[in-house]
């Protein structure tokens, strides 16, 4: 087929047989396994490349597509700029000594990278998944138009209505409308701000005439939500925290534990761990560190990431990001074809 037969073939997401997507987790919680039983069950799965290099995603998607042949996606980070300072790296550096020292790990190296950017976009245009998302920004001129010649969908993660008209204008296929109250990383494209507050299902109002598909992202966790968020022009609705306990998610052990304890009752929005805001259940490292931590993504993440390792490995809830949206308390356990279908029927 020539590009234009792959333009107009690719996929919709109108076409999900259950309007839920399975929100893209990096970091662990996002694995072929539970892409696939997703995809299988009806809603779409999704990968997270972000942390991961271009041949780790490849295997990935052979191991999605192996596993079915149902429709599913990828989401990539959009690199942008550094915004980190030296001089406030090197400080918050010796802030965290003391809990590098207690861990028996040295804190990393706060460097920039991009992510593996180019060759992970070759390795989207060569395996062409059904839906490629983005966060953080939208790609540069020719990324999205490329793709879709490769009958591959593109979303793109917006928060506030100058985004999306952005988004809009670069030809994106659907918009993934991400209010306060998701969990993980903020996807406001200015890496600085806080993001606009506007609630989900408002901003879903503001938006619903900019005639493109809106995906409906942030404290989805009931079937309530999901309908909710349907009757305010959403075609379709991105649970991720909603899946954090499903058997086939590689959630850490001491983030599964903190989700269902009581001891951790309330999210909260932080830049300690990685440099960049981003909600999660409260825990001492964000409580200590927050009111210190500079801007500085991917920078902080680097420099944090053996802390969050070895608290890991010692099971320590309070030295790892717990990512979690809102409705973390009305999540459940179990298959993650039975939480789409607690979802969705």
């Amino acid at each position: 087929m020539n590009a234009s037969t792959y333009r107009a073939n690719r996929f919709a997401i109108t076409r999900i047989p259950r309007p839920v997507i399975q929100a893209p987790m990096a970091g662990g919680p996002s694995t072929p396994r539970l892409a696939a039983a997703v995809s299988t069950a009806g809603g779409l799965g999704f990968l997270a490349a972000g942390y991961k290099t271009a041949g780790a995603l490849r295997a990935e998607i052979t191991a999605v597509r192996e596993a079915t042949e149902a429709p599913f996606g990828v989401n990539l980070f959009v690199p942008q700029p550094s915004v980190a300072r030296p001089g406030e790296l090197a400080e918050y550096a010796r802030t965290l000594t003391p809990e590098a020292e207690r861990l028996g790990v040295e804190p990393g190296e706060p460097r920039y990278d991009d992510d593996d950017w180019e060759n992970k976009i070759a390795v989207l245009l060569d395996l062409a998944p059904a839906v490629a998302s983005f966060t953080f920004d939208v790609p540069e001129p020719g990324i999205i138009e490329a793709l879709q010649d490769r009958g591959v969908a593109v979303t793109v993660t917006v928060t506030s209505r100058p985004e999306a008209e952005r988004a809009a204008a670069a030809g994106a296929d659907s918009l993934s409308v991400q209010g306060p109250e998701a969990g993980g990383h903020r996807g406001t494209f200015d890496a600085t701000a806080p993001g606009d507050p506007t609630p989900l299902y408002a901003l879903l109002e503001d938006l619903a005439g900019l005639g493109i598909p809106l995906i409906a992202a942030g404290g989805i966790a009931t079937r309530a939500d999901v309908q909710e968020a349907l009757s305010r022009g959403a075609v379709a609705v991105q649970a991720g925290t909603a899946f954090l306990q499903a058997e086939e998610a590689g959630t850490r052990a001491a983030h599964r534990a903190a989700l269902a304890s009581p001891a951790f009752p309330a999210t909260a929005v932080t830049r300690a761990f990685s440099g960049r805001y981003a909600r999660g259940l409260s825990n001492d490292f964000m409580r200590r560190y927050d009111p210190v931590a500079p801007f500085g993504y991917p920078e902080i993440h680097h420099l944090t990431s053996p802390l969050r390792a070895a608290a890991a490995a010692a099971n320590d809830p309070h030295g790892i990001n717990l990512w979690a949206g809102t409705g973390f308390d009305r999540c459940v356990a179990g298959s993650a074809a039975s939480i789409l279908a607690r979802l969705s029927d």
